[in-house]
C-alpha cells in the first residue's frame, strides 16, 4: 500500500514538474526581467496564450475588442479536475444566486481579478502575468476548490497609450528625478479609454464597449470575490480593504467582515516584508459604478487595491520621502495581494458559497417595485441598460399605482397601462434594483469619493412611482413595428421631437442632404397637435433631391420614427410651413476644443456624444494651434470643462468674441464658464447671495482635525436638484416645465439679465444626494442652462454638464437642441 501511495505521489509531482517545465515564466517568455520594462499589450496577450496552450489548468478567451481593435481577454484557472467540469461548477454557482439551473451544491470559490482599468496604472498588468504563472506552477493546492478568473488588462487602449509614450521618452537607465520628462504624461494621459472615459466609473452605466462586453462574461460567473487593481500617488504606499465609510446599506455584515479578513491576511505578508500600507480610508463603498461597489451589489466581496505609483512613477521614481519606488516593487505588491486573496478564498470556499446564497435570498425593502412611464424612446433606453445587467422587468396591468412620486418627492400615484414598465425586487438581483432605483440613497457619512445621487428614473427623465408592494406584471408579447410608406402626393412629413433618438434621426437626414425645418411654436396638422421642436420635411425644400420620398421614408424606418404625411402646407392651426416660425435647420459645422487646458474627461464625453450617440461629425481643435484656426469655417465652437485663464489671453478672447459677434455659437460647459465672468458682452456673473466684506480678517478657530468635515458645508457632491424650465426656448424643446439636473459642484452663476434663463433654480430643492448647507444657500436664483445673444451670434452656457459619464440620458437632448435649434445659424446645405 505504501508503494501505491508513493507511485501516486510521484505521478502527481511528475505532472506538475512537466507542467512547470512547459510553461515559461514571464521573464523567460518576454525576454526581459519582469518589471524592467513596460510590456506591450500584445506581448501580455501572447504570454497568456502561451500559458493556456501549455497547461490543462488554464483557458484563455477573447470577450470583445476595444475601439482601437485591441482584444479584451480573460483567463480561467483552476485544477485540472475542475477545468474538466467547469460548466457544471459555473451552473451550480449561479444556482446559489437563483439564476442557474443546476441543482447541485457548489463548494468551489470563484475569484475574479481585474487589472489595469486605468491605463497609466500599469504595474498591475505586469503583476497579472506573475500571478497566473505562480498559481499554476506553485499554488496548485488552492486551485483544488477555487476558480480564478484573470482579466489582465481591462483598458488596453489606455495602457498602450501610456506604455508606448513612456517607452519612447524614458531615459536609459531610467531617471528617478521627479522633474524628468518621463514622469510627466502629455494630455490626455493614459488613464482613460479611447473615448477618454474612466472605465472604473462605468460599471453600472455600461456606456463603453469595454464595459458592455465585460458584463456579458461577468454575469455568466458572478464571482464570490472581485478585486480591482489600481495605483495612487507616489507618496502613498499601498491601500487594501477594509474600505472606508460610507458603505451602502445593502452591504451585508458578512461582506464587511470578510473584506477585513482578507485585509488582515494581506497585512501578514506585508508586515513580514516590512512594506507599509493603510486601510479604512478614502475609498468608500457607495457609488454603484466602481469595480468594487458594482460586484459588491452583485453579491461579491468587492475590493479596490491601490499601489503607489500611477503614471508618474514610470520604471522608478524618488518619492518625497526619499526612497526609490520601482516598477518591480509595485508589481510585487500587487502580486502579493492577488495571491493572498486567492489563498483566503480557498480556505473559506464553503463559507463564501453559503453567504453568497444568503445574499440573494429575498430581503424586505422600503420599496418593492418601481413603476415607470414616459416616451417609448426613454423607456427603451432604460430597458437596454437593464438587459445589460440581466435585471428583469415586466409591464403593468391597467390600474392606479400609488407610492412615492419621483416628480413631486412626496406621496403620489399614476394610472398604469400596458406600456408602464415595472421593475420589482422580486428577482435575484433585487439589491442592485434597490441601489439603482431608490429615490434617495442613505448616507452614513457625507464625505464620499464620488457622486451621491444617480437614481435611474431621474437620469432617464421618467415619471415614476416607488411602491412598497410587489406590482404584478406581464411580458409584452408583441411590439408595434413602425413602417412608414412614401406618399407621392405628400407636401411633407412631420416627426415629433422629445428624445435623443429624434436627434439621431435629424442628424442622419442632414448627413443625407435632406433639408429639414423645425417649428418654434405649437401647431396642428391633419388633426394632430405638434409641440415646438417638431421636425418638418417638405417637398418644396428638397425639390433638387432625387428620390426624396423614398429617401426620407428609408431613414425614418431605419430610426423607427413615425412620420405624419401631410398633403398640404396649410396648418389646421398655428403657423403654415412657409411661416417664419417654421425655420430651416442649417448644416452645423462643429469645432470641439481639446488640449492641455481642457478636461480630458469632458472632452471625451462630448466626443463620444457626437460619434456614438448623435452620429454627427465634430472636428477636434487643439488649443496648441488655436491661434492658426480659421473660426469662420465653423458655426459652433464647444469649450468643454477646463482651465482657460491663460488660453483666453487678449488675442484668443478677441478672436472668439469677434467670431461670435459675426454669427458664431459658443457652447461653454461647466467650469469653462468661469473664464467669462464679468467679461464684456458675455453676460455671466458669479452668484452670491450676500456680499461679504473681503477686507475683514477673522481668525479661523476651526480645529485642524475638523476642517475637512467643516469644508463640506460648501460642497455639492453629485446631487439631483429640481430646476424650472422655459420650454418655449429652443434649448429646452422636447422637455416639460421642470428638469432634474445632476449638479456636480457648488459653482453658482447669477440669472442672466441680458439673455435667456432656460433652466434655472429659484429656491433650491435637493431631491437626492448630499449638498452642503452653505452651497445650497448659494444656489438660490442661479442659472443652469442659458443663452446670451452677442451680435449676430450667441453663447450657450451649460453650468451642469448634461453629458456627464454619458449616463444622464435625460440631459442629452439639451445638447442636441444647442447644436441644431438654438440661434440656428450656419450654412444652408
Amino acid at each position: 500500500m505504501k508503494n501505491y501511495y508513493l507511485i501516486i505521489g510521484l505521478l502527481f509531482l511528475s505532472f506538475h514538474l512537466v507542467t512547470a517545465q512547459k510553461i515559461k515564466s514571464p521573464s523567460e517568455f518576454l525576454g526581459y526581467e519582469l518589471g524592467s520594462q513596460f510590456s506591450r499589450h500584445a506581448d501580455v496577450v501572447n504570454y497568456f496564450n502561451h500559458v493556456a496552450e501549455n497547461s490543462p489548468m488554464a483557458e484563455y478567451h477573447t470577450y470583445g475588442k476595444t475601439n482601437e481593435r485591441r482584444p479584451l481577454t480573460y483567463a480561467v484557472i483552476s485544477s485540472k479536475e475542475n477545468m474538466a467540469k467547469l460548466e457544471n461548477i459555473r451552473g451550480s454557482h449561479l444556482n446559489n444566486a437563483g439564476i442557474g439551473n443546476n441543482q447541485s451544491d457548489s463548494e468551489i470559490a470563484i475569484v475574479w481579478l481585474s487589472y489595469n482599468v486605468h491605463g497609466n496604472e500599469a504595474s498591475s498588468t505586469e503583476a497579472s502575468m506573475k500571478t497566473i504563472y505562480k498559481l499554476i506552477t506553485e499554488k496548485q493546492d488552492w486551485l483544488k476548490n477555487t476558480v480564478v478568473i484573470i482579466d489582465p488588462c481591462v483598458n488596453p487602449d489606455g495602457r498602450d497609450r501610456y506604455t508606448n509614450w513612456y517607452n519612447q521618452v524614458k531615459a536609459e537607465p531610467y531617471n528617478i528625478t521627479q522633474e524628468a520628462d518621463e514622469h510627466h504624461e502629455p494630455w490626455p494621459g493614459g488613464r482613460p479609454n479611447h473615448y477618454l472615459f474612466d472605465l472604473n466609473r462605468d460599471w453600472a452605466w455600461a456606456t463603453q464597449i469595454e464595459t458592455q462586453e465585460r458584463l456579458k462574461i461577468y454575469n455568466q460567473w458572478l464571482p464570490h470575490i472581485h478585486v480591482d487593481f489600481h495605483e495612487q500617488g507616489i507618496n502613498d504606499p499601498y491601500y487594501f480593504a477594509p474600505a472606508a465609510e460610507p458603505f451602502h446599506e445593502v452591504i451585508t455584515p458578512f461582506q464587511r467582515d470578510f473584506q477585513t479578513r482578507i485585509g488582515k491576511n494581506h497585512a501578514k505578508y506585508f508586515d513580514e516584508e516590512g512594506w507599509l500600507y493603510f486601510t479604512g480610508e478614502r475609498f468608500d463603498l457607495l457609488y454603484p459604478s466602481y469595480g468594487d461597489t458594482y460586484p459588491t451589489y452583485m453579491g461579491a466581496i468587492g475590493m479596490t487595491y491601490e499601489q503607489a505609483g500611477h503614471g508618474r512613477a514610470g520604471l522608478g521614481i524618488k518619492t518625497d520621502e526619499g526612497y526609490v519606488l520601482t516598477l518591480k516593487d509595485r508589481l510585487e505588491h500587487h502580486f502579493t495581494t492577488g495571491i493572498s486573496t486567492v489563498e483566503v478564498a480557498s480556505k473559506n470556499a464553503s463559507e463564501l458559497n453559503n453567504e453568497f446564497q444568503n445574499y440573494f435570498n429575498s430581503d424586505d425593502f422600503e420599496y418593492a417595485s418601481y413603476a415607470l412611464q414616459g416616451n417609448s424612446d426613454k423607456l427603451n433606453a432604460l430597458k437596454t441598460l437593464l438587459d445589460r445587467h440581466e435585471i428583469k422587468y415586466s409591464y403593468a396591468n391597467s390600474g392606479k399605482i400609488s407610492g412615492y412620486s419621483f416628480n413631486s418627492s412626496s406621496t403620489g400615484s399614476l394610472n398604469s397601462d400596458e406600456n408602464t414598465l415595472i421593475v420589482s425586487t422580486n428577482q435575484p438581483k433585487a439589491k442592485m434594483v434597490k441601489v439603482l432605483f431608490e429615490p434617495k440613497t442613505k448616507l452614513a457619512d457625507s464625505l464620499t469619493y464620488d457622486i451621491t445621487a444617480w437614481s435611474l428614473p431621474y437620469a432617464y427623465g421618467l415619471d415614476a412611482i416607488a411602491s412598497n408592494k410587489i406590482i404584478p406584471g406581464s411580458e409584452k408579447t408583441s411590439v408595434n413595428q413602425i413602417e412608414n410608406k412614401a406618399n407621392p402626393k405628400a407636401a411633407g412629413y412631420i416627426s415629433k421631437w422629445n428624445s435623443l433618438q429624434d436627434a439621431q434621426f435629424l442628424a442622419d437626414l442632414i448627413k443625407s442632404e435632406v433639408k429639414v425645418r423645425f417649428s418654434e411654436v405649437p401647431f396642428e396638422s391633419n388633426g394632430e397637435n405638434y409641440a415646438p421642436g417638431s421636425l418638418i420635411i417638405t417637398k418644396s425644400d428638397n425639390r433638387k433631391l432625387e428620390n426624396f420620398d423614398s429617401k426620407v421614408i428609408e431613414i425614418a424606418n431605419k430610426h423607427e420614427r413615425l412620420l405624419l404625411t401631410t398633403e398640404t402646407s396649410f396648418a389646421g392651426s398655428g403657423p403654415d410651413f412657409g411661416s417664419s416660425d417654421i425655420k430651416i435647420i442649417n448644416h452645423q459645422k462643429v469645432g470641439l476644443l481639446k488640449g492641455d487646458e481642457v478636461s480630458s474627461l469632458n472632452f471625451g464625453e462630448i466626443w463620444y456624444f457626437f460619434e456614438q450617440d448623435l452620429n454627427y461629425p465634430v472636428t477636434p481643435l487643439n488649443s496648441a494651434y488655436f491661434n492658426r484656426v480659421n473660426l469662420n469655417e465653423f458655426d459652433i465652437l464647444i469649450m468643454p470643462e477646463g482651465w482657460y485663464s491663460e488660453f483666453l489671453e487678449d488675442k484668443n478672447l478677441e478672436k472668439i468674441t469677434s467670431w461670435v459677434e459675426s454669427g458664431g455659437k459658443l457652447i461653454a460647459v461647466g467650469n469653462a464658464i468661469s473664464n467669462f465672468i464679468d467679461k464684456e458682452g458675455f453676460g455671466i456673473r458669479e452668484n452670491k447671495t450676500e456680499e461679504k466684506d473681503t477686507t475683514a480678517t477673522e481668525p479661523n478657530l476651526i480645529p485642524y482635525a475638523k476642517r475637512e468635515r467643516e469644508s463640506i458645508k460648501n460642497m455639492i457632491t453629485g446631487s439631483i436638484i429640481e430646476t424650472r424650465l422655459d420650454n418655449t426656448h429652443p434649448l429646452a424643446f422636447g422637455y416639460e416645465e421642470n428638469y432634474f439636473t445632476l449638479k456636480l459642484s457648488s459653482d453658482s452663476y447669477s440669472l442672466l439679465s441680458n439673455g435667456y434663463n432656460v433652466s434655472y433654480i429659484k429656491e433650491p430643492k435637493i431631491v437626492s444626494g448630499f449638498a452642503g448647507s452653505e452651497a445650497v444657500k448659494n444656489l438660490k436664483n442661479s442659472l443652469i442652462f442659458g443663452e446670451v445673444p452677442m451680435g449676430e451670434g450667441s453663447i450657450v452656457y451649460m453650468v451642469d454638464n448634461p453629458l456627464f459619464r454619458a449616463f444622464w440620458e435625460n440631459g442629452k437632448l439639451f445638447f442636441a437642441n444647442a447644436i441644431f435649434f438654438t440661434n440656428n445659424t450656419g450654412y444652408d446645405y
